[in-house]
C-alpha cells in the first residue's frame, strides 16, 4: 500500500498542487491559475479561473485527437429489440445538431433544461447538447411520477423540458408525455418549449408548445461549445432528503471533468480506448457520472443498457453484454446481482458467455452484503470491488484502486479513501472514533474537485444539512468505522433516508404522502430490510377516530397515494394499521426501535418511552402480519 499512501497523503498535505497536476491531464480553453478557492460560506471551489466546455473535453477533444472513429457509445436495447453504435465523429455532429435545436429555442448559457427520459442515447445527446451551450440540465428518472417530476421544474425553472413519448418496461410500454402533461399541470413554473423524441412504441400526441425532436434537428445547425468558468454549474442533480422537499446537488464543470478523469484511471484502472459499462439509469448519479460522462472525458467506449439484470431476456443479460462488447470493468449495484442470484443460483448462464475480457466488477449504492460478495468472489475469475460514494460526492469517496495500488479485499469494506478524501468517523461529541469503533462518517474540508458546489439556490439548506453537525467537516449521513488495517467499513444511515435497490429515496416524504390521507392521524415510514433490495419501505399508521374499520381498503390506498405521488420506483407496499406508535415522552417516534423490530433484533426497553405496551402492540402486530423477520424479535 505505499504508492496509495504516497498519493492520499500528498492529496491531503498538498491539495493545491495535487490538483493543479491532475487538472492538466484535461484541455481547457484557458487553463487555471486558481486551484483551490473558497466561496462566502468558506466551502471549497476549484478551478475559479480556468475556462472549458465539458462536452468539447469529452468529444471535440478526442476526435481532434484521433479518436473519431472510434465507438463511444454502443446502445443495447432487448426490450425494443434495438441496437446502436455511435463514432465519437458521429456522436459529436449528433449533439453540435441538437444543441443548435436547443438554441433555436432560446437556450442560452446559464439557463436550465430538464431532461425526462429513458435509457436511450438520445438521452446523452440532450445532455451533452446542454453542456455545450453552457446550459445546466437536471435529468429527472423516467420512474418517477407527475408530482415528482413537477417538483423539480418547478425548482430548478427550465426554459425547455426534453422528453421522450415513452419508456419501456419488460413487460409494459409507459407512455412519458401523459406524465409530462400532468406535472406541467401542476407547475407554477412553465417551460417555453418541450422537445419530444418519438419512439414506436408509443406516439405522444403534441401540444401548442411541443416540438417534435427529428423535426426540430431537422432545420438547425450545428454550433460550436461555449466557454464556461471551472465553477459554472454543469447540472442539477436531485437526491432525497430528510424532508420531502428534494435537494438540487449543483455539479461544476472544472472539478466534475478533473475528478472523473482522475477516477477512470486509478479507481477503475481503465484504459482510453476500452469498454465501461455501468449498469445504472441516466436518472441517477451513478448514470451522470460513469456512463455519459467519465468513459467520454477519458477517451473510453460506454455502453448504454436500456433492460433489467433478469427477465430481459434471462438471468445471463450482465453476461452477455459483457461477452459481445468486450467489457473490461462492470459497475453495477448489488440489488442486481441479487436478482440474478434468485433466478440462477449456480450461475448456468455464465457458462454460456465468455467473459474472459472482464478485469473487475464494481459494485455500489448501497452496502454490498457478504453473501453476495461470495457468491460473486465463487463465480467469477475477476476481483469484486465494493466501493463507496454519494449523489454529493459524484465520484467515489472510498475504494480499491485498481489503477494504482490493488489491495487484498475484504467482504463488507469499502477499502480506503480515495485520494483527495480526508475521511474521518466521529463520535457523538466529535472525537474522533477508535479503530473498530462506530461512529458518524465524515469528510474533512475540503471537499476534492467534483463534489457537490451547493444545494440550487439554497446555500442555507446546504451548510445545515452536511456541514453544520460537526464545523469543518462535510456529513455524510453514514455510520461506520475503520478497522486496525485502516479498512473502512460503511454500516449504514444515520438519518431517514433509505436506499431501495441503490436507489436514495426520503421516508420523510413519504410520511408526508401517507399523512395526507383523509383518514391517517399520525404516521411513521420506517425502512427494513429486503433479501432483494437491501431496505423497503414499511408504513405504520394511526387512524383517525370515526374511521370505518376496513383497514385493508386503508392500507390499498395509501399504497396507491404513494405510487402515483413518487412512482413504482419506492417499492411502498406494506402498510400496517396499528393502534399507537411508541414515542419518546417529548413526543418523538422511536423509529430506530421500531426498524429494530421489523428486522428481527433483540433490543432492551427504552426507559425514556411514554407508553412501554405501545412497542409490544406494534410488535405483535408486525408478527401477525409476518413483517420481515419480525417474528424472531424478543422484548426485554
Amino acid at each position: 500500500m505505499r504508492a496509495y499512501h504516497a498519493e492520499h497523503q500528498r492529496s491531503i498535505d498538498q491539495p493545491d498542487d495535487f490538483w493543479k497536476e491532475q487538472a492538466k491531464r484535461i484541455p481547457w480553453f484557458k487553463p487555471p491559475e486558481t486551484i483551490l478557492s473558497y466561496d462566502d460560506q468558506n466551502h471549497a471551489r476549484w478551478y475559479d479561473d480556468g475556462e472549458l466546455n465539458t462536452c468539447y473535453v469529452a468529444l471535440d477533444h478526442h476526435v481532434a485527437c484521433g479518436r473519431g472513429e472510434q465507438p463511444a457509445i454502443h446502445w443495447d436495447s432487448p426490450v425494443s429489440e434495438q441496437r446502436r453504435t455511435l463514432t465519437y465523429r458521429e456522436l459529436r455532429d449528433d449533439v453540435a445538431r441538437f444543441a443548435g435545436a436547443l438554441a433555436g429555442l432560446g437556450v442560452e448559457k446559464g439557463d436550465r433544461v430538464v431532461i425526462y427520459m429513458p435509457m436511450v442515447p438520445e438521452a446523452l445527446i440532450a445532455m451533452y447538447a446542454c453542456a455545450r451551450l453552457g446550459a445546466v440540465h437536471s435529468v429527472v428518472f423516467g420512474g418517477f411520477a407527475a408530482h415528482e417530476l413537477a417538483v423539480r421544474i418547478d425548482d430548478a425553472e427550465p426554459r425547455v423540458v426534453i422528453a421522450a413519448s415513452c419508456g419501456i418496461e419488460i413487460d409494459r410500454v409507459l407512455p412519458y408525455k401523459p406524465i409530462l402533461d400532468q406535472a406541467l399541470s401542476q407547475c407554477r413554473h412553465r417551460p417555453t418549449a418541450c422537445v419530444i423524441l418519438q419512439r414506436d412504441q408509443a406516439k405522444a400526441e403534441l401540444g401548442p408548445i411541443d416540438h417534435d425532436w427529428q423535426s426540430l434537428v431537422s432545420f438547425a445547425d450545428a454550433v460550436d461549445c461555449v466557454p464556461v468558468r471551472g465553477t459554472d454549474p454543469l447540472y442539477i442533480l436531485y437526491t432525497s432528503g430528510t424532508t420531502g422537499k428534494p435537494k438540487g446537488v449543483v455539479r461544476d464543470n472544472g472539478g466534475h471533468a478533473v475528478a472523473l478523469h482522475y477516477s477512470m484511471q486509478h479507481v477503475y484502472g481503465m484504459t482510453p480506448g476500452e469498454v465501461f459499462f455501468s449498469a445504472s439509469d441516466v436518472g441517477w448519479v451513478v448514470g451522470h457520472s460513469y456512463i455519459i460522462y467519465a468513459p467520454l472525458i477519458y477517451g473510453c467506449t460506454t455502453l448504454i443498457y436500456e433492460g433489467k439484470p433478469v427477465k430481459t431476456p434471462d438471468a445471463g443479460s450482465f453476461w452477455r453484454l459483457i461477452s459481445e462488447y468486450r467489457v473490461k470493468a462492470f459497475f453495477t449495484a448489488p440489488t442486481a446481482f441479487r436478482a440474478i442470484k434468485k433466478e440462477d443460483p449456480d450461475g448456468v448462464m455464465l457458462e454460456k458467455y465468455d467473459i474472459s475480457c472482464l478485469r473487475a466488477l464494481f459494485l455500489a449504492g448501497e452496502r454490498l452484503d457478504p453473501p453476495t460478495f461470495h457468491w460473486l468472489e465463487d463465480l467469477l475469475n475477476v476481483p469484486v470491488i465494493d466501493h463507496w460514494w454519494q449523489t454529493e460526492t459524484g465520484w467515489p469517496i472510498a475504494a480499491n484502486l485498481q489503477g494504482l495500488d490493488p489491495m487484498p479485499i475484504k467482504a463488507g469494506s469499502a477499502t480506503v479513501p480515495v485520494p483527495g478524501f480526508d475521511v474521518r468517523v466521529l463520535d457523538r461529541s466529535g472525537e474522533p472514533a477508535g479503530p473498530c469503533e462506530q461512529g458518524n462518517v465524515v469528510i474533512r474540508e475540503p471537499m476534492p474537485p467534483g463534489c457537490l458546489a451547493g444545494i440550487w439556490r439554497d446555500p442555507r439548506r446546504f451548510h445545515s444539512a452536511y456541514m453544520a453537525a460537526f464545523p469543518g467537516y462535510y456529513l455524510t449521513g453514514d455510520a461506520g468505522y475503520f478497522d486496525q488495517d485502516g479498512y473502512l467499513f460503511v454500516m449504514g444511515r444515520t438519518d431517514d433516508v433509505i436506499n431501495v435497490a441503490g436507489h436514495r429515496l426520503s421516508t420523510g416524504e413519504m410520511e408526508e404522502i401517507v399523512g395526507s390521507h383523509a383518514a391517517v392521524a399520525e404516521c411513521a415510514v420506517i425502512g427494513i430490510q429486503d433479501a432483494l433490495k437491501g431496505q423497503v419501505p414499511l408504513g405504520l399508521v394511526i387512524a383517525k377516530d370515526g374511521f370505518d374499520g376496513d383497514t385493508d381498503r386503508l392500507e390499498r390506498e395509501l399504497v396507491s397515494l404513494v405510487r402515483e405521488q413518487i412512482g413504482a420506483i419506492a417499492c411502498f407496499k406494506q402498510v400496517l394499521v396499528v393502534s399507537r406508535l411508541p414515542k419518546t415522552r417529548s413526543g418523538k417516534i422511536l423509529r430506530k426501535l421500531l426498524r429494530t423490530i421489523a428486522d428481527g433484533e433483540t433490543f432492551a426497553m427504552p426507559s425514556t418511552i411514554d407508553d412501554p405496551g405501545s412497542l409490544q402492540d406494534v410488535h405483535d402486530t408486525m408478527i401477525d402480519r409476518n413483517i420481515g423477520d419480525a417474528h424472531k424479535a424478543r422484548l426485554r
